[in-house]
């Protein structure tokens, strides 16, 4: 299979040095995923505009459905990633591990979120009906099911790029996912 670099400042167009520019000041420096995104003269900038619109769920909720997404798609640097991004939104390293498995003993809403962001990724799109009424069960609304449908698409584009391509991982990694009791 061919190898992809990750394109430096001066390998991309000039609307992509500008996004790395911004990056660079917003985070310090330019994560691999979103250089790699910029091989594309629009996917890195279409890519932003949709990773960040605005949402009905918070920053935490939103590393949860990260978490459950990525370690079913089995995205090594998403899981990195967001596992550097959940501990940075108060997640413990066991909190971290259970939303990954795709579940969250700590937390009714959080474990009914995790659960349907873990199904509708497992199924393809077609979640369990009592996935989804448990999920309304726990308090979340309509707004939050499209909303959470949306996320599980934008993490899965961003984890098969990494799969396909084979970003180098440039957050601490993570270890592979042990068996979390019910």
């Amino acid at each position: 299979m061919s190898t992809f670099n990750v394109p430096t400042r001066e390998e991309v167009s000039p609307a992509n040095q500008a996004i790395f520019d911004n990056l660079k000041k917003a985070l310090g420096f330019v994560p691999n995923l979103y250089a790699t995104f910029a091989h594309s003269e629009n996917a890195l900038g279409n890519y932003l505009t949709f990773a960040n619109a605005k949402t009905s769920l918070k920053a935490k909720e939103k590393e949860v459905v990260n978490l459950a997404v990525s370690q079913v798609n089995d995205c090594l640097y998403c899981l990195a990633a967001h596992t550097a991004i959940g501990k940075l939104n108060g997640f413990t390293d066991s909190q971290i591990l259970e939303l990954r498995a795709g579940k969250a003993s700590f937390d009714n809403r959080l474990d009914a979120l995790a659960k349907l962001a873990k199904n509708i990724t497992e199924n393809r799109g077609i979640a369990s009906p009592e996935v989804v009424d448990n999920f309304f069960a726990a308090g979340w609304t309509k707004e939050n099911l499209i909303d959470t449908i949306v996320l599980v698409g934008d993490k899965t584009i961003s984890n098969y790029i990494n799969n396909v391509v084979d970003t180098p991982i440039d957050f601490p990694e993570v270890q592979a996912l042990e068996e979390v009791e019910a």
